[in-house]
């Protein structure tokens, strides 16, 4: 049974990096950054697994960091669209509502870590907290940090 768990979780941590150069690949930057989003929960979704079942850190810490690879994906592909999120807040919205959740998800897991892990997590928190700040900024209207 434990055999048949841990195989399971290393097929659904593999996947994952496969979605990300999926989205990688994708040539419109708006579904480019949805792609990378829902990466990025899988990704999130299978460092959980991994650290409730195993609590094997060096596969929890690849996951996290896919976790950060795909919001900044998400976030730079919106970026590159050069569009105003002011004025066309479509995509950027959904991105800033999907990495809002994802920072809740990320809180929920950080509460259920050690102590001892938590430093991990904190540093892909930071990079999930400063996407989420630019996105509200252009939302918002603010004006632009150079």
């Amino acid at each position: 049974m434990i055999r048949l768990t841990l195989a399971f979780l290393v097929l659904a941590v593999a996947p994952a990096w496969a979605n990300l150069d999926a989205a990688k690949a994708e040539p419109n930057l708006e579904k480019r950054s949805g792609l990378a989003l829902e990466n990025a929960s899988q990704a999130l979704r299978a460092a959980q697994d991994v650290y409730m079942a195993q609590g094997d850190m060096k596969k929890v810490s690849a996951s996290l960091e896919e976790v950060s690879a795909s919001v900044e994906l998400a976030y730079d592909s919106l970026q590159q669209t050069h569009k105003n999120p002011s004025r066309s807040p479509k995509y950027f919205k959904k991105a800033e509502i999907d990495i809002r959740a994802l920072s809740r998800r990320l809180d929920d897991f950080r509460a259920q870590m050690s102590v001892e892990d938590r430093d991990q997590i904190d540093k892909v928190r930071a990079v999930v907290q400063k996407a989420d700040d630019g996105l509200l900024e252009g939302i918002m209207g603010g004006k632009k940090k150079e």
